[in-house]
Formats: C-alpha cells, structure tokens, sequence
C-alpha cells in the first residue's frame, strides 16, 4: 500500500497533477538524478537542472526569475542577505590590485567591506562626494574595475544621476554596479540607464513586512555566471524558504510601494512646514536638491524621508522618546513606520566630519514611512516634535 501511495504522488508530482495555485515550497537540500548519465550531464552542466540547494532551488529561482523581469536583467543570483549579495558580488568580479570608485554615500556595512576588509587584498576604494559627481573621471586609474552608487542615498536621501554614471562607466569601460534597496524595481530600472548590475537587501521593501532577510544581484548574464560560480563555491545562497516568502511579497509589491509613497510625500509637505524642522529631503519634493533627476529616473519618490531637526542630537533623541506610534528600529521598508536618529544610533562611532561629509548632520533623522493611516503618523510625529 505505501509503495503504491508513493507512485502517485511521484506520478502527480512529474505530471504536475496537483495544480497549485501557489508555487509549493521546495525544501529539500538537495535532489535526486535518474541513472549515472543524468547525474555525470547535470554535473558537467551538459543540461540545467537543480542540483543542490546551495546551487539553485525551484523557489530561488522563481523569485530571481521575478527579479530579473522587473528589473530588465538577464540573469541574476539570490543571496542569504542584502549584504551577502554586495561582498559577494565585488568578491566575484575584483582581483588583487583591482580599484573601486564609489560614491561616498554607501550603506555603513559596505563602507566597512571598502575600507577594511578589501585592502587586505590589495583592492582600493576612492569615493566621490554626492554633489561633486564631475570628480568621478579624475578618480579613474588604470585599475579602476568597478563605478559603484546607491541611489537613493542612505539616509540622506540623496540622487544620484544613473544615466551620467551610465556614460562614464561606457567611457571608461567599467563595469557600473547601482544598489537599487531604497527605489526598488518597481519604481526605478538603473538597467535602462546603463547599470551592469543592480544589487537589492530584499530585507527591506521586497519583502516589505519585516519578516525574511534576503538579497539579488541582477544584470549581465557574463557578470552573473561569475557571481554565480564564486556563491556556488562560498555558499551565501539564499534559503528555499526565504525565495518563497519574497516571491510571494513581489506579487504585492507596487500596491504596497504606491501606499509608502504616498503616505511618505505627505509627510515630506508636513515636515516642510513645520518649525522645529530645518529641512526636508525627499525625491519628489522640488526643493530637493535633485527633484529633476528623481523625477527623470524614479516612478515615484519612494518610502524614505529625511529631516533635520532643530536643536541636533539632543533633540534629535528627544523626538524619538517622545514617538508613540512609530517604531524605533535599524530596519526600513517595512508595513509599519519606522524613525531613527542616525547620528546617535547608527553612525555613531563616525567623527562629525565624517558624518558631515555625506550629509549626516546631528539632527538628521530618517524616516521609512508603513502603511498606517497617514493622519496617524503625521499625528504621532507632531506630538513628538512639540
């Protein structure tokens, strides 16, 4: 009896007989071959199937697929985190002796990866300034490999101009690398405007509700064969179980993202106007320094606002006691609101020329705007800011 109930699951199984509506989770470290042949060719990569779990998996797949459409890529990898999709891809593709320039706004983790790690094999970084985007030539070297950005910035919020980066890494024939977090694919695509490469922390908006880590690298199909052969070997894959999750999330993603910004330009208007606040940065405010940027690359100006507000850290830590809606926390993207106070928090342990140097200012604080009722949040940070 049990031999007979397995054949038919196995029989529905090849035949795809159970008709799910939602793709089945694949949780299995590894999968099975037919004979010897099928294994000798599966190994060699004579035929493309999954091997391991650690390789590809039905469910890393699906959500790399999803991925990659969305972001105009041929081909892509899936990682364990957002910060694993980023070492392993300058990992991947640099050697010793090889050169970085970066713009000088990059997530704290990546600067750590720039800074002390890479030079302890002979990979150097030279940053450029935000607003000082006519100094990336003059950093080229004939070692430079790779032009990095994010943008939007983190926590700044500041733009940066793709199809610019776009030219100069043509130029120069570099391969252009765009971490993509705070816009997502469904509101900028830096593939149309020359990026190599695009990086996602599927952390924060893809998965959108605070749940899974998880990180993508998309873009060329050459590029990718190498991010793939080093994650194979290095094994940052990301986990059946996480795919699954995030490639559900993408199904909600544009409805969840259109909320975020819409709450979010409301409370940029508000915060604008308020008097304890000094300013406001948001993409598609036009006092934004680069509103006309934004509004060439970006659908919409996303989910982050950045302020600062009068009276620096003091009041800056004030304010956040103060918050009762909100929540206090190092993650963005998230269904709920979320605030913090970097110079006090998250780059605390830099100098305040060094926080100066790419727009942290000791009253700045940032905000990943949820989903709540917008008259709630504006409501919540109106009182704290009394």
């Amino acid at each position: 009896m049990y031999k007979k109930q397995t054949d038919i699951i196995r029989t529905q199984i090849e035949r795809s007989q159970f008709l799910e509506h939602s793709t089945p989770l694949y949780l299995t470290s590894s999968f099975v071959f037919e004979d010897a042949e099928d294994m000798r060719a599966s190994f060699s990569e004579e035929k493309e199937r999954n091997i391991y779990s650690r390789f590809t998996n039905p469910n890393t797949s699906e959500f790399v697929e999803k991925v990659c459409k969305m972001e105009g890529a041929e081909d892509g990898f899936a990682f364990a985190t957002g910060m694993a999709a980023v070492f392993s891809t300058f990992a991947a593709l640099l050697n010793s002796g090889d050169h970085i320039v970066s713009a000088q706004s990059v997530f704290g983790s990546t600067h750590t990866l720039f800074t002390k790690y890479f030079p302890k094999w002979n990979i150097e970084t030279s940053y450029f300034k935000i607003n000082e985007v006519d100094t990336i030539e003059r950093l080229i070297t004939p070692k430079t490999k790779i032009l990095y950005a994010e943008t939007p910035t983190n926590p700044a919020v500041d733009i940066l101009d793709l199809e610019l980066l776009g030219a100069i890494a043509k130029k120069h024939n570099l391969i252009l690398i765009i971490d993509n977090c705070f816009a997502t694919p469904y509101l900028q695509q830096p593939i149309k405007f020359g990026a190599d490469l695009v990086i996602h922390s599927a952390t924060k908006l893809i998965d959108g509700q605070g749940r899974v880590l998880g990180g993508a690298t998309v873009g060329r199909a050459d590029l990718i064969r190498e991010i793939y052969l080093f994650s194979r070997n290095t094994g940052p894959a990301l986990s059946p179980f996480n795919a699954w999750v995030l490639s559900k999330s993408l199904e909600t993603l544009a409805v969840r993202v259109d909320r975020h910004c819409e709450n979010a330009l409301r409370i940029a208007q508000f915060l604008e106007n308020h008097d304890k606040v000094n300013w406001v940065k948001y993409p598609f405010l036009k006092s934004h320094p680069q509103y006309e940027i934004a509004k060439k690359q970006m659908k919409l100006g996303g989910s982050i606002v950045a302020f600062e507000i009068k009276g620096g850290i003091t009041n800056g830590r004030r304010f956040l006691d103060a918050i009762k809606l909100c929540s206090l926390s190092a993650n963005l993207g998230d269904t709920r609101t979320i605030v913090t106070h970097p110079a006090s928090t998250t780059h605390s342990k830099l100098s305040e020329e060094d926080r100066l140097e790419v727009n942290i200012t000791d009253g700045l604080v940032r905000i990943s705007v949820g989903l709540e009722d917008v008259e709630d949040i504006l409501n919540d940070l109106d009182q704290a800011l009394l």
